[in-house]
């Protein structure tokens, strides 16, 4: 059993987006860190927190929110509202005195905080480009690059959700003095899991990210036995909603909604291109699905021998591991709970020990 660094009294100014996983990231550690005596401060930006955030927020005590919509540092010519967002934070720290700053985010390491600065890295925006376009990056990415770099060279730690993701950053960006892997966690419902009813596949995430890959599963659906239903946002970013033909786009699902059609499905298909560590398809193991996975190294890394891959190129394969998994049901239910096995290894608990490993040397 893992000893718990203790954190009384320790006050610590943290960022998220609202736009995606991050948010759910830091609500689960500050939720884990907050048990521990520390108080959490969530600096939020990218848009207004919808009102099951905002719910979601308020059950973890000793956190307060301070919100905003500036842009974030990857969308498009974001930086007059980055610069903003920086003067915004800086203010917070004055206020708040915090012990520590923690961005789930990259250019803010750079505007001079007085306490020290741990980044945690989720993704970014270059290796996104060379995983799911496989060229060098345009000419617009050139701001983007420096002050990420100018980011990373102001933070006095950086910690990534697996060692594949520390890699690239080292590759890309060069290497901090203190640099630690720390797999992400997730909440775990012990209860027993109802059988499943049907072949179904799902996928989840946003419809107009190339990196999930999600038109492939369009292409095979007519293929497949069983029915495909796609949960995310498929709204663009001029207003218009994306439409994919041969399978059932659910929309944006609130996470009860989302684990609701998690425990529907027999199969998590996720082929994806690009994916520095996937809190989804952890969820959807621990509600009894099998996993369709692309074969890049960060999957590999997370789930080892509990899912079957596909190269993200080939929907040949994606069809017929979808269909060796709808046809064969031992293996679907071996696999299934084999995957649930290692999904429940990656705790709340293991990710705050390794968190608060990183604050106690900073």
């Amino acid at each position: 059993m893992s000893v718990q660094t203790p954190l009384d009294g320790l006050r610590v100014l943290m960022t998220a987006d609202t736009a995606g996983g991050i948010f759910t990231y830091a609500l689960t550690l500050a939720s884990e860190l907050s048990r521990r005596g520390a108080s959490i401060h969530l600096a939020t930006m990218g848009a207004d927190l919808r009102a099951t955030q905002r719910a979601a927020a308020a059950e973890v005590a000793h956190l307060v929110l301070h919100e905003s919509n500036f842009a974030l540092e990857w969308m498009d010519d974001p930086w007059d509202d980055v610069a903003r967002a920086g003067e915004w934070l800086l203010a917070l720290e004055r206020e708040l005195a915090p012990d520590l700053v923690q961005l789930n985010g990259y250019c803010h390491g750079a505007v001079g905080f007085r306490a020290p600065v741990l980044v945690v890295a989720h993704s970014y925006l270059l290796s996104w480009w060379q995983a799911v376009v496989n060229e060098p990056p345009p000419p617009s990415f050139d701001r983007y690059l420096v002050e990420v770099s100018r980011g990373l060279a102001g933070a006095d730690a950086l910690v990534t959700p697996t060692a594949a993701m520390m890699r690239c950053l080292e590759r890309d960006y060069g290497a901090l003095p203190l640099r630690v892997v720390v797999p992400h966690g997730v909440a775990s419902d012990s209860a027993a899991l109802l059988p499943k009813r049907d072949r179904s596949v799902l996928a989840a995430g946003w419809l107009w990210d190339r990196a999930r890959n999600i038109e492939s599963l369009a292409r095979v659906a007519p293929r497949l036995s069983g029915r495909v239903r796609v949960a995310g946002c498929d709204r663009l970013a001029d207003g218009s909603r994306r439409s994919l033909a041969n399978v059932e786009v659910l929309g944006w699902l609130d996470p009860w909604a989302l684990g609701q059609a998690m425990e529907a499905a027999a199969i998590f298909a996720h082929p994806a291109r690009y994916e520095p560590f996937g809190l989804v398809p952890v969820e959807a193991a621990l509600r009894g699905c099998a996993l369709v996975l692309g074969d890049i190294e960060s999957l590999r890394e997370v789930w080892g021998d509990a899912a079957l891959y596909v190269d993200p190129n080939d929907d040949n394969a994606l069809a017929a591991a979808l269909e060796a998994y709808a046809r064969d049901e031992s293996m679907r239910s071996a696999h299934a709970e084999r995957a649930r096995a290692r999904a429940r290894t990656f705790t709340p608990r293991r990710m705050a020990d390794g968190i608060a490993e990183v604050y106690a040397r900073l």
